[in-house]
Formats: C-alpha cells, sequence, structure tokens
C-alpha cells in the first residue's frame, strides 16, 4: 500500500509524527505476525510546497504532490487551528485552494482518504465529503455541522469510514487514524502494533465530551443546558422547559438537534452521566443513591446509560 501523507504549513505537530511513527511501526514489526507478512507501506511525505511549516515552526522536507497521484492512500494531519471561526477561515482561504484541489483530484481518481480532527473541515471545504458520514473533533462539531449542511457527522465516534473516507476524532486520535489504516491491510498488525505503541482500542469521543462546552454555540441550547442542570434531579419535561425559555417544544428539538446532532432527551441523559460520574468518582453514595441525584428512581437506567455512553460500570469508574 502507497500511503502518501499530506503535510501542510501550520499542520498539528503530532498528527503529523503519530501518523508517520504508526506506519513506519507497522513496518518494523511486520515480520513478527505468524506466517506470510504482510506488504510494507511506501511511506510518502508529500506537500504544496517542498517545505512545510508545521504549527508549532518545525521544518518538513516534502515531495512534490505528484507522487501522491498514484498512491492507495492520501493522508491529511490535522491543522494546528483551535478557533472554530479561524479554522473554517483557513480552509477556505487562498492559502489552502492547492490543497483543497489536491484533494479534489483524488476524490475523482478514487484515491482513498483520510484525516482527522480539524482536517476534516478542509475536505469538507473541498467537497469531498458531500453526502457522506464523517467525525470530527467534539468540540468543533457544532460548527461543523452549521457550515457543511451535505455532510452527517456523528462527533461520538473516534473514527468511521464512508466510501472510501477515513476520518477520525479530536488531535490524539491521529493514533487511531493511523491505526485504522494499517488495519485496513492487516489487523493482526494493528493489533501487534497497538500493544507496542500502548495505545487503547477507543470506538468513541463520548466518554471525552463535555455538553456544556457544546451548548454554548447557541444562546438558547446553553439556556437548555442550564435548566438542565439546576433540575437535573428532577423529573425533566421537554415541554415544560420549551414554555420556561419562550419557545415552542418543535423549536426547542429542533435548534438542539441541529446544534448538537442530537434530541433534548439525549442531552438531558448526557448531562445527567456526566454528573453521576463525578458523584462515583468524588464520593462514597451508593449507585442508588446517585441515581436518584440524578434524576432516576431506581439504578437500572443509570448503569445502562454509563456502559452505553462511557462504556464502563460503575464500580470501574468508582475506582
Amino acid at each position: 500500500m502507497k500511503a502518501a501523507v499530506l503535510v501542510l504549513d501550520g499542520a498539528f505537530d503530532s498528527g503529523v509524527s503519530g501518523i508517520l511513527d504508526v506506519l513506519h511501526s507497522a513496518n518494523a514489526l511486520r515480520g513478527q505476525l505468524a506466517g506470510a507478512a504482510p506488504p510494507r507501506f511506501d511511506i510518502r511525505t508529500v506537500g504544496v510546497r517542498r517545505r512545510v511549516r508545521t504549527g508549532l515552526g518545525h521544518r518538513v522536507d516534502t515531495e512534490s504532490v505528484v507522487e501522491a497521484e498514484d498512491a492507495d492512500i492520501l493522508v491529511v494531519p490535522a491543522l494546528m487551528e483551535r478557533r472554530p471561526e479561524a479554522l473554517v477561515e483557513t480552509v477556505g482561504s487562498p492559502a489552502q485552494r492547492a490543497a483543497r484541489r489536491v484533494l479534489a483530484e483524488a476524490r475523482e481518481r478514487r484515491t482513498a482518504l483520510a484525516t482527522s480532527c480539524t482536517g476534516t473541515f478542509l475536505l469538507a471545504e473541498s467537497g469531498v465529503l458531500d453526502g457522506l458520514r464523517a467525525t470530527t473533533s467534539w468540540w468543533l462539531a457544532p460548527v461543523f455541522r452549521e457550515r457543511y449542511r451535505r455532510v452527517t457527522v456523528d462527533e461520538s465516534r473516534m473514527v468511521t469510514t464512508s466510501d472510501g473516507i477515513t476520518t477520525a476524532g479530536a488531535a490524539f486520535s491521529h493514533l487511531d487514524l493511523a491505526l485504522a489504516i494499517v488495519r485496513m491491510r492487516s489487523p493482526a498488525l494493528a493489533d501487534l502494533v497497538r500493544r507496542y505503541l500502548v495505545v487503547d482500542d477507543r470506538a468513541s469521543q463520548a466518554a471525552y465530551t463535555i455538553p456544556s462546552a457544546l451548548a454554548r454555540h447557541d444562546p438558547l441550547v446553553s439556556a437548555f443546558e442550564e435548566w438542565v442542570r439546576a433540575r437535573i434531579g428532577e423529573p425533566i419535561s421537554i415541554a415544560e422547559a420549551a414554555r420556561e425559555l419562550g419557545v415552542s417544544e418543535r423549536t426547542l428539538q429542533r435548534t438542539v438537534t441541529r446544534t448538537l446532532g442530537c434530541s433534548p432527551i439525549r442531552l438531558v441523559q448526557s448531562l445527567r452521566v456526566e454528573q453521576a460520574e463525578h458523584l462515583l468518582r468524588t464520593t462514597s453514595l451508593s449507585l442508588t443513591a446517585v441515581a436518584r441525584r440524578v434524576g432516576y428512581e431506581s439504578p437500572g437506567p443509570l448503569r445502562a446509560l454509563l456502559r452505553d455512553r462511557r462504556g464502563l460500570g460503575a464500580r470501574h469508574l468508582r475506582s
């Protein structure tokens, strides 16, 4: 598999090194597998300029993007831009026109594409994600969802693949992205690399999501989030919330879904899980007592939510 890593000015340093480290580790470890070793990765670092400066100012010498024309997969490390508005401006700027063209042409050739974190914005700006599913950093999802309405974004996923394009979540999911690329060639090799590099097997970003950070992207959603937190131990009525916030229930439903990609009830559940996790980690309250403090009469529903959202039981969270 020929893997071309497209490094752009302002690239996230650990994104570049993480992808390259995993792919080169796969080459170094492939001989340890029983039976015939999978083929080596032919790894090329390419750029729209021959000398690139990363986000932290490190110099990366690259080969011409012509080297990516016969690649099996083109991987784009994220850009080091944490401000949503500046990120949107950057990916749509004339400075990234050449990169957008490279991505669009690669898609026309049906070359597999892969990126993570803010790199998903560049792919979406290039139009290659239209009609597909993708993921990005959980905290950037409201901005992504608003700007790229032809893309179905699921920020809870750590890695997702749709029609040959693989995307991953927040910054350090570059490792998950690179392991997913290795897994395309050999699941056994991907597992071996994961063990040597001590990378946890993480399927979801949900455990890292901070609901209040997402809610801040819209005044109504933020007000609803505060309203729920003030009543976290009580039965929650979406109709009552809408009435007290001065909007229709339909408007509240539509605004939360547009901003967060989930229903108001799911946001309520997320806030309850967040509070329950905090209580389990910081108090000696029983699970039954914790459940009651976050609005459940019995621990069963909370136990199910913890496993669904965190992938862990109460005992593991407490320990």
